[in-house]
């Protein structure tokens, strides 16, 4: 194994590529014989992260087989678009018996970091909150036991505070800012008329890196995207909020704002097989946005009547050329081939579903690019994945056809990528907004957390619907997500969305767990329980049927909860 440096400037160059895979002896003995697999890294004792180069990593996906796809890293990015009174967190952070506040509970953020100088996140010394902060875009000093980013302990952030320059000493800012917010709206100190859902609770805070350059071509992601970040890395991220956790010997709620339409929506996925069992582990609780994506025109569902038959799916590209996306996805009885027609009529012919196959086409009389490719069986579900990209697409209806050529289910959904990795000007034109939760929400387990006007108790228009590919409900619960206040780097500000519902949840979650573990009310409390509890204590109307597609059980009323656990 290469010493730490040199392996960080491996890692630092475009032309490394991460997988992550089962550990295994397979895999070990994969390991040892392909020297080209420069570090690995082991996370929750089983999934291995791998890094290699982009020329080896084809010939190591040929030796890991296609049923492997899950391995590849995926694309995601932040979720954002008075919550806590309609929460009924600020009742109970206000009952004098209970004294819940946050105190003693760590809350995790894995996003584009947090403008730790602000006030919010200082106590009356004037000294930190943020108990670690890892950075993962500045190369420098990692965690132990990491190969990427520099870690900043609490004594480092304050060391910053008192400097007149704390950039200079602690050089990591949100340039987005959805970091800061999210935090701020789930455990922000109490200034002037705000105060943060679990307001004494503390932080660690992971500011992700952004994806590899392989990665944003592959998922025609635009370039100039900033907020785009790997799968792998945000594994990483709570791998790290676990560790020092374990090391502070507190109970942590982590909360995910992040999320992406490449994937399984089935919960299948190693990314989403890893956060499943980072829920289910004692004094952990795992919160993660639903997307804003159903009326983004994003998601589609066909239906293949029998062997032989076909239905397309129609792509509308609007005034000017742009790069798109789809995932396809269908089950493990069905085999599916494609054919692809552009606006102007040129035709790529029927391609066999060959698992593994990649099939690149220049179009004669047009600019664009054409990449089709096919996997089967893949791991875990054993369903088969066709994915089509086409960069520089011609404006007007381009028309994939998906043929039948085994059939016993017959349906099929069809995924373009998240709302700001596409252009606006993209869409299906039959499009269907059941089964825009984004991934990992999908994930089992976990709580997956939708979004509400509180105002009105209306559905936030643009909140993910469920459920999951495989008929499981999401979203769990809605929480207020429209017109959020809270902390940005420039000041006080709002956001509406499913991000800003989850760290309401979040720390509503934080408080559980203070109630739980460190007041020995439900000493073994995890997600599992916290998920009951809030979903036992949801407000629902009478004129709607539970659990539903859009709101879940319910809308987050935590002084309910509370009131019913006295009746267990």
């Amino acid at each position: 194994m290469a010493d730490i440096k040199s392996i960080q400037e491996f890692l630092d160059s475009p032309d490394t590529v991460g997988f992550v895979v089962r550990g295994s002896d397979e895999i070990d003995q994969l390991i040892s014989e392909n020297p080209e697999i420069v570090a690995t890294q082991t996370l929750a004792g089983r999934y291995v992260v791998c890094y290699t180069t982009i020329q080896a990593y084809a010939n190591i996906l040929d030796q890991l087989g296609t049923g492997y796809l899950s391995s590849m890293a995926v694309v995601l990015g932040p979720l954002g678009r008075p919550g806590l009174e309609e929460a009924g967190i600020l009742s109970i952070q206000k009952q004098p018996y209970l004294n819940l506040r946050g105190r003693g509970v760590l809350i995790g953020f894995v996003d584009t970091g947090i403008d730790y100088t602000k006030q919010i996140f200082r106590y009356e010394d004037g000294t930190s909150k943020i108990r670690y902060l890892y950075d993962q875009s500045i190369t420098g000093a990692p965690p132990e036991g990491f190969y990427i980013g520099t870690e900043y302990t609490n004594e480092q952030i304050n060391l910053a505070l008192k400097s007149e320059n704390p950039f200079d000493v602690v050089p990591s800012r949100d340039m987005a800012g959805h970091g800061t917010f999210l935090a701020s709206v789930a455990a922000g100190r109490e200034e002037d008329d705000f105060i943060g859902a679990a307001p004494e609770a503390e932080l660690i805070v992971v500011k992700l890196k952004k994806a590899r350059p392989r990665s944003l071509r592959l998922f025609a992601v635009p370039a100039e995207q900033e907020n785009a970040f790997s799968s792998i890395a945000v594994m990483i991220g709570v791998e790290y909020i676990l560790q020092k956790a374990r090391t502070l010997n507190r109970p942590v709620v982590i909360c995910l704002g992040i999320g992406t339409n490449w994937g399984s929506h089935d919960g299948f996925s190693i990314f989403e097989e890893y956060l499943s069992g980072i829920s289910a582990l004692v004094g952990v609780c795992l919160c993660i946005a639903a997307g804003n994506e159903s009326q983004a025109r994003h998601h589609m569902k066909g239906l293949i009547p029998a062997k032989g038959e076909s239905q397309n799916i129609d792509v509308k590209v609007g005034e000017h050329p742009a790069d798109f996306f789809i995932s396809i996805w269908n089950s493990l009885a069905d085999k599916l081939s494609v054919s692809i027609t552009s606006p102007t009529g040129e035709y790529i012919a029927r391609i066999p579903p060959k698992t593994g196959s990649v099939q690149m086409t220049d179009l004669i009389l047009e600019r664009s690019k054409v990449r089709v490719a096919c996997y089967f069986p893949l791991e875990g579900s054993g369903g088969q994945l066709t994915t089509v990209r086409v960069l520089e697409a011609t404006p007007g209806i381009w028309t994939v056809t998906m043929h039948g050529d085994i059939i016993l289910d017959g349906t099929f959904n069809a995924w373009l990528p998240l709302t700001g990795f596409v252009s606006p000007n993209v869409e299906f034109l039959a499009a269907n907004p059941y089964y825009t939760v984004t991934v990992p929400s999908t994930t089992t387990g976990a709580i997956s957390c939708g979004a509400y006007d509180s105002e009105n108790d209306s559905l936030y228009l643009y909140t993910s619907w469920g459920p999951t590919r495989i008929e499981a409900m999401a979203p769990d619960l809605v929480a207020p997500g429209v017109n959020i206040s809270g902390v940005y780097p420039t000041g006080y500000g709002s956001m509406n969305g499913t991000s800003a519902a989850a760290a309401i949840t979040a720390g509503a979650c934080a408080l559980m767990m203070q109630w739980g573990i460190l007041k020995g009310n439900d000493v073994s409390i995890s997600t599992h329980q916290i998920r009951a509890y809030l979903i036992r204590g949801c407000n629902r109307m009478q004129t709607m049927s539970y659990p539903n597609p859009q709101w879940g059980y319910g809308m987050l009323n935590l002084q309910q909860t509370f009131n019913l656990m006295r009746e267990i």
